[in-house]
């Protein structure tokens, strides 16, 4: 067996840890019974696939100790205490379109049959998983196959990321420019403020888009309903076939809920259009990215507000570097890459657009 492959079944058996600790942590923020023994239910399967791994890397000479839950997902588990089930839910549903598009090349690319048989089969349950988080999100059965991703933290992590690295390739031009300490806060006040009232216009601008979409497509759903009531049954009907229910039970299910035109239409809104309970408005979108694109914008001028001359230049730099690899670990919540990997990655971005800026404003000063 390749070194290559037993690095890639350590990092599911991690994953498959990770994923068994945060179901149990989501079971602990939900309120509903039902749901929670989901979960539950979710977590114990994820341990069996701890297992799996544990026992094929045993087979193969390779013995490992019981799996922890990593710093990461401790870390994630931490978010979701504070933020609930909506920043868990989404999460452990990227994760299992993650795990199956994983298993999925670990099927097609493995030289050992036997780990090609495991990752297949966890595929296929890792799938299912994710049909099931879908159906409790209202989101697409095949998250896969899908590259966005929503939520409060986002727009906190993505509006800070945006106001720090604008405002601070802006004054580091100022800097190069080698102008008078007062005009260096003045250009990155005006800069932050400029970046809080685009990034804040922009996420309501786009929420409010967003809502406008959902409501015309639920007014167009309503209006089907009572147009053409006995084809929204049908539909609802193969809905619950599709869902392993047998014919005959899925006509009455569909017959039930059609007699209440509401009832159809939340149903046809969750099932149909996978439209989900909306957590924001497009104001809230709006201040919530604003206020955390001006707090990231502010902290390479907060050391002029304090310090003079190179003190101030020198402790902007260094906390304007730290916050970059801060918020580019921040983003591999969404991103699904390692902590430190993106922390560098936003550190090395930070330094370049420092750089750019820096000789930008130094060309300019002397052309002028």
């Amino acid at each position: 067996m390749s070194k290559p492959d037993v690095h890639e079944w350590l990092h599911h058996w991690q994953d498959e840890a990770d994923a068994a600790f945060l179901y149990l942590a989501l079971a602990g923020q939900e309120t509903d019974p039902h749901r929670k023994d989901i979960y539950i239910k979710l977590a114990g399967v994820e341990e069996r696939h701890v297992q799996v791994w544990s026992q094929l890397l045993a087979e193969n000479g390779y013995k490992v100790a019981h799996a922890k839950p990593s710093f990461n997902a401790r870390l994630r588990a931490w978010f979701g205490r504070r933020f609930g089930t909506r920043y868990l839910l989404p999460l452990l549903l990227r994760e299992e379109g993650q795990e199956v598009k994983g298993y999925l090349n670990l099927h097609r690319e493995s030289s050992q049959a036997d780990a090609q048989e495991v990752s297949l089969q966890l595929a296929k349950e890792s799938a299912a998983h994710a049909g099931t988080l879908a159906d409790l999100a209202g989101k697409s059965a095949e998250p896969w196959h899908k590259t966005g991703s929503g939520g409060f933290l986002r727009n906190v992590v993505y509006g800070f990321n945006d106001g720090l690295t604008a405002n601070f390739g802006l004054v580091a031009g100022v800097i190069g420019a080698a102008a008078q300490p007062h005009m260096i806060m003045i250009s990155g006040v005006a800069g932050m403020i400029a970046d809080a009232l685009s990034m804040g216009s922009s996420g309501y601008l786009a929420a409010k888009s967003e809502q406008e979409v959902y409501e015309h497509e639920i007014a167009m759903e309503k209006e089907e309903i009572a147009l053409m009531p006995e084809v929204e049954m049908e539909e609802m009907e193969l809905q619950y076939q599709a869902k392993g229910v047998d014919p005959r039970t899925a006509r009455r299910m569909a017959e039930e809920v059609m007699r209440d035109p509401e009832r159809a239409l939340g149903e046809q809104v969750r099932e149909e259009l996978k439209i989900g309970e909306a957590h924001a408005t497009p104001l809230k979108e709006g201040w919530i990215t604003g206020l955390a694109t001006a707090i990231g914008a502010f902290i390479p001028v907060f050391p002029f507000l304090v310090f003079e001359g190179r003190v101030a230049i020198w402790i902007a730099f260094i906390t304007a570097m730290l916050s970059h690899f801060a918020v580019g670990a921040a983003r591999s919540f969404f991103t699904g890459r390692g902590v430190f990997r993106s922390g560098v990655d936003m550190f090395v971005i930070g330094l370049g657009v420092a750089a750019v800026g820096y000789l930008v404003g130094d060309l300019v000063s002397k052309t002028l």
